[in-house]
């Protein structure tokens, strides 16, 4: 801990009171690694303010005293975005304590969530109001409403209501030089230059720390039908997906998952089954909903549509969920896949999207060229099919050593497999954001136009590189702290 740093934690106590300040290095401990573990920081304090003129007092000091701060919530990134630097030259800014939602207002659509508010519990605030939040993913239970602004998040509904970016109807947010941006007003017209929100989505906290976001919410579901296929390839997946979205509107989720990933987590969750008897190359997983008591049921609408599938041999089998219990036994499979390759070893893990009507070819083809350039690997793309978002890993060798695999092989393979994204005209980064990860290679590989932007963009905000340092872009030179 440096003289700046003592200071600033001093006077955040007096500001913060002992709640606010964590110094204690148990408690500190767990804040410091990412989700994944692949990534370990260091930080002297957590500094956990309750309300949003807290945080900008903060933010002012930590900027007079040349002192960086991460923005943290609840610590699920998947690309180290939420760790602070390693060698203890950052605090921890932690926006758990502002965990309330503000306002709901059913009539418009629209809720007002803190940044700490976890996104089940918006999910069952907004369900008590007969309304519901319509994007989720399988960390709903820890995400937090800011890091699912800053990271741009996408999940498992974007195919019908798109990603974090168009749910954001407004963000409060303190900006580096600690003044606080209301943006919470929801205008159908507003033209006044460029439009701070949406430069705030996605950015990661390094352009300013979200505080409360007014977000777009839709009918609560009256019933859904979750509906489980095994079928050929990836191809086939796509043109019955084009199928379904041709003859209805009410398709809310539609999941690819290669039979080897289900093996994985079948074997991982204890008392989990597959869903079909029988060998399926691959599989979906298809969510219908209806919002209104007098539509047709989405079981029947899902046999109706299924049926013609399964005669003229699309589909090879299918069944639909007979219960919610069911339902949601179909939707832990799914959500438990990160869980289980993590308990099965090291992998490159890419968060990729290329347009949709090639995906299905480059989740085949990249698979090969992987397994083909890096024998004993096992490749293979799971997740949105219909979004163009797949997430593609590429397993270690069994046996493989850990720490050596992800030194010394993993950054080999992981150029080798954006590099394929780039020829097929695809991002490196769909909906997990960039993070400490990826930041080597989003410089390889953006356009120097890109770049320039996305560094003028920050160092015109954050001149001297005092937010989320060394995440998503970094100035070529950046202050000192003293």
């Amino acid at each position: 801990m440096n003289h700046a740093q003592a200071l600033l934690i001093e006077q955040a106590r007096a500001i913060l009171g002992d709640k606010g300040v964590i110094t204690d290095a148990g408690d500190i401990a767990p804040w410091t690694t990412d989700w994944r573990g692949r990534f370990h920081g260091a930080t002297p304090a957590i500094l956990a303010p309750e309300n949003t003129v807290q945080v900008a007092a903060i933010v002012r000091l930590a900027g007079t005293a040349g002192v960086a701060l991460v923005p943290q919530g609840g610590n699920s990134s998947m690309v180290g975005g939420a760790t602070p630097p390693e060698d203890g030259s950052a605090l921890i800014l932690s926006l758990r304590r502002m965990n309330r939602v503000r306002h709901i207002a059913p009539e418009e659509g629209l809720v007002i969530a803190e940044a700490g508010v976890i996104l089940a519990h918006l999910h069952d605030a907004a369900l008590e109001r007969g309304m519901r939040f319509p994007l989720t993913l399988g960390g709903k239970g820890s995400a937090t409403v800011g890091g699912l602004v800053s990271t741009n998040a996408g999940g498992t509904q974007v195919l019908r209501f798109g990603t974090m970016r168009g749910l954001v109807a407004g963000i409060e947010a303190v900006l580096p030089d600690g003044q606080i941006h209301d943006g919470l007003s929801v205008l159908k017209k507003d033209n006044r230059g460029y439009d701070l929100t949406q430069l705030l989505v996605g950015a990661e906290g390094t352009l300013g720390v979200v505080t409360a976001a007014a977000l777009r919410l839709v009918p609560a579901i009256v019933e859904r039908a979750v509906a489980w296929v095994g079928l050929a390839d990836p191809a086939v997946a796509l043109a019955l997906l084009r199928r379904l979205e041709a003859a209805t509107d009410r398709i809310e989720g539609f999941e690819i998952i290669p039979a080897e990933i289900l093996d994985t987590v079948v074997a991982h969750l204890p008392g989990a089954r597959a869903p079909l008897a029988g060998s399926h190359p691959w599989h979906v997983l298809i969510e219908a909903t209806i919002d209104r008591a007098d539509a047709e049921p989405p079981a029947a609408l899902l046999e109706r549509l299924l049926a013609p599938a399964l005669g003229d041999g699309m589909a090879g089998d299918a069944v639909i969920a007979a219960s919610e219990a069911q339902a949601e036994s179909f939707w832990r499979l799914r959500d438990s896949i990160s869980e289980a390759e993590r308990a099965q070893g090291p992998a490159a893990q890419h968060d990729i999207s290329v347009p949709v009507a090639t995906m299905p070819r480059f989740m085949v083809e990249a698979a090969a060229a992987c397994d083909a350039r890096f024998p004993g690997t096992r490749a293979s793309g799971f997740g949105h099919l219909g979004d163009g978002n797949v997430h593609f890993h590429v397993r270690a060798p069994v046996g493989a050593d850990a720490a050596r695999w992800y030194a010394e092989e993993a950054p080999v393979i992981t150029r080798f497999v954006n590099d394929l994204v780039v020829a097929a005209g695809g991002s490196i980064s769909a909906e997990h954001g960039i993070g400490q990860m990826k930041l080597a290679e989003l410089a390889r590989l953006s356009s120097p136009a890109r770049l320039a932007a996305l560094r003028a963009v920050k160092a015109g905000l954050d001149p001297h590189g005092l937010f989320n340092p060394g995440k998503l872009v970094t100035l070529a030179q950046s202050a000192p702290n003293p």
